[in-house]
């Protein structure tokens, strides 16, 4: 389908329109087509010509002067030399090299967090990895912080979470059938407005807004209520103590049980395990009924409304929608389980409507009406070292090498890291505990940056290397089932010196004599059309028939055709669990895993079942004074991305990032609207702006991840972060033995006005900067 011509550009936010002025490109307009775009996106543009872009490669002064492994403990505070591209480049490459010959590829990790681009050909993770696998391989990671619980979890009982999270109802399924949508967690727009590759139309809003006018009933376990955007009103907001939605789930189907409502014909057909998650909730193991009395008193919410709503469930087509942030707690696998437990209890698994989510609001994939068929991607190759870790595991790794860890079922050892190579993400945003990332920061010999922007992640590095943006390169826009397919023409000029992290990685594989491995003899335009050429014959098949290339990048995009029929998840093994099994090792709903019980974790058991977090509300011997911080995803920029951008700075208060409190708590303090206050616990402290509302319950405070890590003294273990970053307070510790993931919302904090001197901002101030001079020293 050929749509009238417009140049377009795509982002992690959204696809966004070139403006341009007597020819020359300006900015960037919101996409017509989209139904609620973001502003992020928007601000891109002046973002990406900050000041604060990587202008020349750059090295640590004593990693240039000294060599590799060189006062690590200076990482951080001392000045970076900048140096010419081919010495950049000699540096790395002969440091792979003798890292390779003395310690094997084992010895080496590559880092990547994967969000660089929206372009599937310049992915900063496809691309680092296929230069270290040219090489020999590396040490990887595994899961993600955002899904790390949940991704070793749902294959054993459901299905591997990229297939669910495609084959969510469609929002026009949803809109006709559901009758009672039940979130714990909250269904936030402010989440889906990104997707990997980026959205042509962001739908959570609009299509809350219908469900709303539909009829539908829309109720919201949560510790705050804002995160559930539905039209004002049309939301019941149900205040709950963080870390204990597996509770209230247990008690919902438990209440069903005991009245005998639950669905026996569909537990018997479509599912295992059943009869031993009725004895847990029963308490025919430990005497515990596991009821709505119960699960009062360890949620705050009131018996009476659980015993009701558990009789609401079963009386409509009813839906059970759990946030990503539940499993990434204390246990995190547990809540997602139930959510399959309560959902089968009821019995409308694969019904339009019916069932459970994982989840609507994250990303702007669930609830997608559109085809999905394979888009282009780069390959990134073999990996000859089997070694990994679980990808929050990075600090474990780097502190404790040689040490057991378990994992899914098996036990491994943790890598001894002399290298890292990092293209693509922030460790010092996304890692829990940074203080302790900082420590551990010291262990290898080199750390090798490509960046874009000086960030933390860049001013703890040896050596930089700049990197262009999104709208500085030629690309191809896709995501999964999303209509557009985007030609990503380069508008803005590279800043500096900066390049892509194809010709850097060509350019140190051609060192190492890896060229042919790893460029296949192409340049990034033969990438460019052969990998669409690939995703063309890929999607033929599938009754979708790509233009040609040259078509496609002139007109500059392609609209996907919708399906004919509506996506209702699971209907086809609804349908017939014979002919299309699930991937279990039943081939079907797993209430009780064999395999998972026979791993042995006392901290994941066989199925669904309540355990204490390491931190709540609820633990004896918890201070009076103690709240629990949520750390959610920004609504200003993705992650850290574009925190400098002017967008991101207008929401700050005094400079840092806002921290949500309830009025009861900010009044028992001393604290007003606007504030500087300080958070604390034993694991570190930051500021924060206050911001005192009503949208968070008594007892809990919130603060969004994705300040830019700032502290008084650079590498300097247990110092304060003056801008706000919630990973100097949160723990490093696996959910369970089972996927080792993130653990971020089991937090405690202390919070109080802060008083002194309230110390300047600086994240957002380069390094200092030495330049070489020809005979190869730093001049000062």
């Amino acid at each position: 389908m050929r749509a009238p011509h417009r140049e377009l550009t795509s982002a992690h936010w959204g696809v966004y329109e070139i403006e341009r002025h007597q020819g020359r490109a300006v900015g960037l307009r919101a996409l017509a087509q989209d139904p609620d775009p973001s502003p992020i996106g928007l601000a891109m543009w002046d973002a990406y010509q900050s000041p604060l872009r990587v202008q020349r490669p750059a090295v640590r002064r004593s990693w240039l002067r000294e060599g590799p492994g060189a006062r690590p403990e200076l990482r951080g505070k001392e000045p970076f030399v900048e140096v010419e591209w081919e010495h950049a480049l000699d540096l790395v490459a002969g440091e792979l090299r003798r890292v390779r010959g003395a310690r094997g590829n084992e010895a080496i990790f590559g880092g990547s967090y994967g969000w660089s681009s929206a372009g599937r050909f310049h992915h900063a993770q496809s691309q680092v990895h296929r230069l270290l696998n040219a090489i020999g391989g590396y040490v990887r990671s595994v899961d993600s912080y955002s899904l790390g619980a949940a991704r070793v979890l749902m294959p054993h009982i459901v299905a591997p979470m990229e297939e669910l999270m495609a084959m969510h109802h469609g929002w026009d399924v949803m809109q006709a059938h559901t009758r009672l949508l039940v979130s714990f967690g909250g269904i936030p727009a402010k989440n889906a407005q990104v997707t990997p590759g980026g959205s042509g139309e962001h739908r959570v809003r609009p299509a809350l807004a219908r469900l709303a006018a539909a009829g539908c009933r829309m109720v919201n376990f949560s510790p705050v209520r804002d995160n559930f955007d539905a039209p004002e009103g049309s939301v019941e907001w149900v205040p709950m103590r963080p870390n204990t939605d597996t509770a209230a789930m247990m008690a919902l189907a438990c209440e069903l049980v005991r009245a005998g409502r639950h669905d026996e014909a569909f537990l018997h057909r479509y599912c295992v395990g059943f009869e031993a998650w009725a004895d847990e909730l029963l308490g025919r193991n430990d005497g515990i009924v596991k009821d709505a009395d119960w699960a009062a008193g360890i949620t705050g919410v009131p018996a009476a409304l659980l015993r009701q709503l558990a009789a609401d469930l079963a009386n409509t087509r009813s839906f059970i929608n759990v946030a990503w942030s539940l499993q990434r707690a204390s246990h995190g696998e547990q809540p997602y389980w139930a959510a399959v437990g309560l959902a089968s209890v009821l019995g409308q698994i694969g019904l339009p409507g019916g069932g459970f989510g994982v989840a609507y609001g994250p990303a702007n994939l669930m609830g997608s009406p559109h085809a999905k068929y394979p888009g282009p991607t780069l390959p990134q190759g073999d990996n000859a070292v089997k070694a990994f870790i679980p990808v929050a595991r990075i600090a474990d790794m780097l502190l404790h090498p040689g040490d057991a860890f378990d994992y899914n079922g098996r036990r491994h050892i943790y890598p001894d890291i002399e290298l890292i190579y990092w293209a693509g993400g922030n460790p010092f945003h996304h890692h829990q505990d940074l203080n302790r990332l900082a420590r551990a920061w010291r262990k290898p010999a080199t750390i090798i940056v490509h960046e874009q922007v000086w960030n933390a992640h860049a001013k703890m590095a040896d050596i930089v290397l700049p990197a262009t943006s999104t709208l500085e390169r030629d690309d191809i826009g896709f995501a999964t089932r999303e209509p557009l397919l985007v030609a990503m023409k380069a508008v803005l000029p590279p800043p500096g010196q900066a390049r892509d992290d194809y010709d850097i990685f060509t350019s140190v594989a051609r060192r190492l004599g890896a060229e042919s491995a790893f460029t296949e003899g192409r340049s990034a335009a033969q990438w460019l059309r052969h990998l669409y050429d690939e995703s063309a014959a890929r999607a033929r098949p599938m009754g979708i028939e790509l233009p040609a290339f040259d078509a496609f990048w002139e007109t500059g995009e392609f609209r996907v055709p919708s399906p004919a029929a509506p996506v209702v998840m699971l209907e086809a093994f609804r349908a017939d669990p014979e002919a299309n099994p699930l991937k279990t090792p039943s081939g079907r709903i797993e209430i009780f895993s064999s395999r998972i019980a026979g791993f042995g974790y006392d901290d994941c058991p066989g199925l669904p079942v309540w355990r204490e977090p390491h931190e709540w509300l609820g633990a004896q011997g918890t201070p009076a004074t103690a709240l629990h911080l949520i750390s959610d995803q920004p609504h200003t920029k993705l992650h850290s991305q574009l925190d400098f951008s002017a967008y991101s700075l207008s929401n700050k208060i005094a400079g840092r990032e806002p921290v949500s409190i309830h009025p009861d708590d900010a009044r028992r303090r001393g604290i007003a609207d606007g504030d500087v206050v300080r958070l604390f616990n034993s694991r570190g402290a930051c500021l924060a702006g206050a911001r005192v509302s009503d949208s968070v319950m008594p007892g809990v405070v919130r603060m969004a991840t994705g300040a830019w890590w700032d502290p008084e003294v650079f590498g300097e273990p247990d110092t304060l972060d003056k801008h706000g970053n919630p990973n100097v307070l949160t723990r490093d510790v696996g959910a369970s033995r089972l996927s080792q993931g993130c653990a971020a919302q089991s937090c405690l904090v202390q919070v109080e006005l802060f008083g002194g001197n309230i110390p300047p901002v600086t994240a957002f101030g380069p390094p200092c900067l030495l330049a070489q001079d020809g005979a190869g020293a730093d001049s000062r």
